[in-house]
């Protein structure tokens, strides 16, 4: 909550602010948000018109989360740009044009958390080129980018499999298939 009362009922009166605010909880998404109670930096500008109280300014936050491809840890520092008009309450202006001041007191938080979660990336990431995981074996591909498996068995062939053992790869040992006695000399 902000007081507005310095502004007085003036148009063109206006007053900058800097100021530093608890995170409130929930201003995120599941993979990146704020945490609650970390500090955002609010650089403020209200300024008095003719229906009520002008405010714009940026918050600077810190976006604590994971990257949607390998799950590693991540911090990404955000500032948005927020403008919003509060009107007074006996003002004629509607209530979905608005937000209204409460007697001299405004309160930014939706504001705020508003303009924060409409720029959250909806994917973020460590960085644009992450491989991510295995889809295998999980194994992190950025930490071994020669990762490879054997490759996949037809699964119209795998039955097979079973009928030959790994060590004998001579062709007589296939199921069905007469075996040539041995010669010797």
């Amino acid at each position: 909550m902000f007081d507005t009362r310095e502004l007085g009922r003036r148009p063109g009166a206006q007053r900058k602010l800097q100021r530093s605010v608890p995170a409130p909880a929930g201003l995120g998404i599941d993979v990146l948000g704020v945490s609650e109670g970390s500090d955002i930096e609010l650089a403020l500008r209200l300024e008095s018109v003719m229906e009520g109280v002008l405010a714009s300014g940026t918050a600077r936050v810190l976006l604590t989360g994971e990257c949607v491809r390998c799950l590693e840890p991540l911090e990404q520092q955000l500032d948005v740009d927020f403008q919003e008009l509060y009107a007074f309450p006996e003002s004629e202006i509607e209530e979905d044009e608005a937000s209204r001041l409460e007697g001299d007191l405004l309160d930014l938080e939706p504001v705020v958390r508003d303009a924060v979660v409409l720029a959250l990336p909806y994917q973020p990431v460590c960085s644009d080129d992450c491989p991510g995981l295995c889809p295998q074996c999980g194994a992190r591909l950025a930490d071994d980018p020669d990762h490879q498996h054997e490759a996949a068995i037809d699964p119209r062939w795998a039955a097979l499999a079973t009928v030959v053992p790994d060590d004998q790869n001579d062709t007589d040992e296939v199921a069905g298939s007469p075996r040539r006695p041995e010669v010797k000399e």
